[in-house]
């Protein structure tokens, strides 16, 4: 798949056969979400893989939004490590990049995914820190529910004309 038609065609998919995902292609997925950018190279990220289905159902209980996980054979949790910080603040855009190179992939690779935000919502963030252990310095970001999917997303264009100024704000 080229680069322009993936993220044309790549959408927030939420429906999954039942499957699961190999763990060579969680690895590919992985390589990729760690080859984003980040301040000072320092990346700051880690990732829980989930594959446990009890835990996929007890996610559902802990973000309004996430109820598809449920019925997903994969989830990755993108946290930011502020232990490894190296300009204070900037491990939200670093683990944004890694997460969007993540949903990329997973639709290079014929997957479905959906990004569920947690950070900054605070109770997001402490139930998912509860849920999976985290240490206090580690936050989660957002939860990337994968499968197979049901059906592809569909091409949309969302270029909009009236958002786009040049050399300074008109408007």
């Amino acid at each position: 798949m080229e680069l322009l038609e993936a993220i044309h065609t790549r959408r927030s998919i939420r429906q999954y056969r039942p499957e699961p995902v190999p763990a060579e292609a969680v690895r590919t997925l992985l390589g990729a979400a760690m080859m984003a950018p980040s301040a000072g190279n320092v990346q700051p990220w880690q990732f829980v893989v989930v594959t446990d289905p009890v835990i996929m159902n007890q996610v559902k209980d802990v973000h309004p939004y996430v109820g598809m996980a449920a019925r997903a054979p994969l989830g990755i949790l993108v946290c930011g490590d502020l232990r490894l910080e190296k300009f204070p603040g900037f491990w939200v855009q670093d683990c944004a990049a890694a997460m969007q190179n993540l949903l990329l992939a997973a639709h290079d690779q014929g997957l479905g995914a959906v990004w569920t935000g947690i950070h900054p919502v605070e109770e997001r963030v402490e139930r998912y820190r509860s849920l999976f252990e985290l240490p206090a310095k580690v936050i989660p970001l957002g939860f990337a529910v994968l499968g197979w999917p049901v059906k592809p997303g569909r091409h949309k264009e969302r270029y909009k004309a009236e958002r786009v100024h040049q050399n300074r704000w008109q408007g």
